[in-house]
């Protein structure tokens, strides 16, 4: 299907077409194959990720310069008739109006949770790297001020931060913006404690980076990596692992279609006690440069006396039995190890409440234990009533899309709103039109204006197949937005959800989590609302007042995200800016299997998804 809009002209080919029963979970597919690091095409990615980000390696290492001679010629219409859709750009063909096909594929099977042994990969032939082409271990290592170098970070580690909520930080923003926040070689820092294991969960991963990240002292350590690769990709990883005796694989089982292991969070055990981060993060060098990230990192927490029984170490929030039955339900005896390591320790000044999904089909109680259906639970317990609170509205940001069906009623607005707005017990589920929606995901400009320019995008796998079925929710979006945190020109890769007020100065709650807009994230109701079905594993951390000793019902939010102490401790660092702005008539959201020709980046750039 060839289109023409005001960022150029692109095509759409019927293989692109065929492959829409995917866009539940666009954001990073778990099949993809790529050669063993450093001996792969170096001009993409060297380890398993999405369609999306591939390009944007591609791109980055191989940019086209923005000047008509340079434009491939290769990109060649469709035999599909050309029409356009008037101001949007974008074409929609009977086919298109089809409901989303929620079939598994006769290819998916069962896997089960794997301890998993390396074998010795296959010798690789030869290859001359050129300049530009470097293996990971000859690069040079790019330099960020860790908290080994620098008393702030510990100090705001420590300090007057109460929600243990950071951004990552950012190359070339100024550095009064990196002041409050991480990078993962802080985390890892010795400062924080002396590493005697960690177990790492996460999506995309490059073992070489992630082991270069660790203090050399800690770098022989004992490392587990969960994951959700198969096939391809999961050779690919064992390959990336096999260099180091002290790496172990832990795969975990996937047995829905589509689904992804998109969990984010790291366990750190310490000769000091244990603590738990969960972020936004994948573990590559891409996604701590220049993007907008969020971490939660725990307090550390203390070995509980020796004998010590039932429910000693929980908090208030319950957050330590969430975990561990978080970690069993992957049914992985090495994760059981780690959730009896948890039971060991005293996690009692948690003040946050763990939201995660995990893959399967829930019924009864079970229902409410993931996904939305968790989410509503939770605000349903532990919040209170507000006045006029329908003219609260809902905010939701994040990095990729799923298909939302039809229109507004099949879920956005049905059952997903329907958590989100929950308040109190006493609440009566509002009538569907009472509460706005505020969706926030960048536009075409956000990302050519961005640090890394149209690059950035290739971690907006919005696709054009899923969007051009949808545009009904183009009508939600909101422009991307960061002054407070000084990253209005690093993408979001953090995905945040919240309620605030209509004067956007106090918000009911906030959640920082690993689940993008997708109904495989939160998970659908089926069989009449009697079953929650789930693809993909997730994890967020809530924020709720009463958990911080406030009995107003809301917290403050803070005026500038970095801003001295001149702002109540309680205040709440939202990281981007508040009002959203919605898209203006010329804003299109960002969509990354299309090219943009008629507008350079901030690099001088195109981007051409070929």
């Amino acid at each position: 299907m060839s289109q023409e809009s005001e960022h150029g002209k692109w095509t759409v080919s019927s293989s692109d077409e065929s492959t829409e029963e995917n866009d539940d979970n666009t954001e990073e597919p778990s099949t993809s194959s790529l050669s063993h690091s450093g001996h792969g095409k170096t001009s993409g990615s060297q380890y398993p990720c999405s369609e999306a980000r591939k390009v944007g390696h591609k791109r980055k290492a191989s940019p086209v310069k923005f000047n008509d001679a340079s434009f491939p010629t290769g990109i060649s219409p469709a035999e599909i008739q050309r029409t356009s859709q008037e101001g949007l750009g974008w074409c929609l063909s009977s086919s298109d109006e089809e409901p989303e096909s929620e079939g598994q594929p006769q290819h998916a099977q069962k896997e089960a949770v794997k301890e998993e042994k390396y074998s010795a990969p296959k010798k690789q032939p030869s290859h001359r790297f050129e300049d530009n082409e470097l293996p990971m271990s000859q690069k040079p290592e790019k330099h960020y001020k860790v908290a080994s170098e620098g008393q702030d970070t510990w100090d705001l580690l420590n300090g007057g931060n109460p929600f243990r909520f950071f951004v990552t930080k950012v190359k070339g923003i100024k550095s009064k913006y990196n002041s409050g926040a991480l990078h993962i070689k802080d985390i890892l820092s010795p400062l924080f404690g002396t590493l005697v294991s960690s177990a790492q969960f996460n999506y995309c991963i490059d073992v070489e980076w992630l082991i270069r990240q660790y203090p050399q002292e800690f770098r022989k350590k004992p490392l587990l990596i969960v994951h959700g690769e198969k096939r391809e990709s999961k050779a690919e990883l064992h390959a990336q692992a096999h260099p180091y005796e002290n790496v172990r694989l832990c795969q975990a089982k996937l047995d829905i279609a589509f689904g992804t292991h998109h969990t984010k969070m790291m366990l750190l055990l310490y000769e000091e006690g244990l603590r738990v981060v969960i972020h936004t993060s994948n573990l590559i060098d891409d996604d701590w440069d220049q993007k907008t990230q969020g971490i939660w990192l725990s307090p550390l927490y203390p070995r509980l006396p020796p004998g010590t029984t039932g429910s000693a170490g929980e908090s208030v929030t319950n957050f330590k039995s969430d975990l561990i039955h978080y970690l069993m339900s992957y049914n992985s005896p090495t994760l059981k190890e780690w959730a009896d390591i948890i039971q060991g320790h005293d996690l009692s000044e948690t003040r946050v409440y763990l939201l995660g999904s995990t893959p399967g089909r829930y019924q009864g109680n079970q229902k409410e234990k993931w996904g939305h259906l968790r989410l509503r639970k939770l605000l349903k317990e532990y919040t209170s009533a507000i006045p006029a609170q329908e003219s609260w509205p809902v905010i939701g940001q994040f990095s990729s899309i799923g298909s939302m069906g039809a229109d507004q009623s099949k879920w956005l607005c049905s059952e997903f709103r329907e958590s989100l707005v929950m308040l109190g017990s006493s609440v009566k589920t509002l009538a569907k039109p009472d509460v706005p929606i505020h969706l926030i995901y960048p536009t075409v400009d956000n990302v050519r204006q961005s640090l890394e320019g149209y690059p950035a995008g290739g971690s907006l796998p919005y696709s054009i197949q899923t969007a051009q079925k949808q545009l009904w929710l183009h009508t939600y979006f909101h422009k991307w937005s960061a002054e407070t945190s000084g990253r209005s020109h690093a993408m979001p890769h953090i995905k945040t959800y919240m309620r605030p007020s209509p004067d956007f100065q106090k918000i009911a709650w906030f959640l920082v989590t690993s689940a993008n807009l997708s109904k495989a994230a939160w998970g659908a109701l089926e069989k009449n609302g009697t079953q929650l079905m789930i693809r993909s594993y997730e994890l967020g951390v809530l924020f709720l007042p009463s958990a911080f000793g406030l009995d107003t019902g809301y917290f403050h939010v803070k005026k500038k995200m970095f801003s001295g102490s001149n702002e109540p401790v309680t205040s709440f660092p939202v990281p981007y800016d508040l009002p959203p702005e919605q898209y203006g008539s010329k804003d299109r959201p960002w969509i990354w299997n299309i090219p943009y020709t008629k507008a350079p980046d901030t690099h001088g750039n195109m981007w051409v998804p070929s």
